[in-house]
């Protein structure tokens, strides 16, 4: 694992070079590390979660910084940006653009957990899709939402104290 890891990393910052060489922007020490911090993960992440462990790792960057490098990170094709429905709708969460596959999303509505899942009936639709609409197809999101089965998840953690409460009243 550590070598298809540490070959994915080689290649990612490979193509962030490309990437920043061609755009004529900086090969800064701080958009390898927040590329490093990225594909060292293996969840979905906020900005701010993504800051807060670029700090814990004792490496001073700004808000600015990790934004703005998500940003270029997006635009080259090696972190994944998604929107799934938060509360307020404006919160977008990241994954590793490479090495994975193509896949969808549950979304827990009660704590917000998000849970992969590769079905190869998706690639038959979207297959289906492109040759029916005469579209070439390069990418697509799907995402599902409902409770999950989690035993610690929040909705269910609360309607168990609640009914507790309730019983002790009794």
């Amino acid at each position: 694992m550590v070598n298809s890891t540490t070959s994915l990393l080689t290649t990612a910052r490979t193509k962030l070079e490309e990437y920043l060489l061609k755009k004529g922007l900086r090969r800064s020490l701080e958009r390898f590390a927040i590329l490093e911090e990225v594909y060292s993960r293996d969840d979905h992440f906020d900005a701010e979660d993504l800051y807060q462990a670029m700090h814990q790792r004792s490496f001073a960057v700004s808000r600015a910084t990790v934004y703005n490098t998500l940003d270029v990170l997006v635009d080259c094709g090696l972190v994944r940006k998604n929107q799934f429905g938060d509360e307020d709708n404006t919160k977008s969460r990241f994954e590793k653009g490479l090495g994975r596959q193509q896949h969808a999303h549950l979304i827990c509505v009660n704590c917000h957990r998000v849970i992969e899942f590769c079905d190869p009936r998706l690639q038959l639709i979207k297959t289906t899709v492109g040759d029916t609409m005469q579209f070439q197809v390069e990418s697509h999101s799907l995402v599902f939402y409902g409770e999950c089965a989690d035993e610690e998840c929040v909705a269910r953690t609360k309607a168990a104290t609640a009914s507790a409460s309730s019983n002790s009243m009794a």
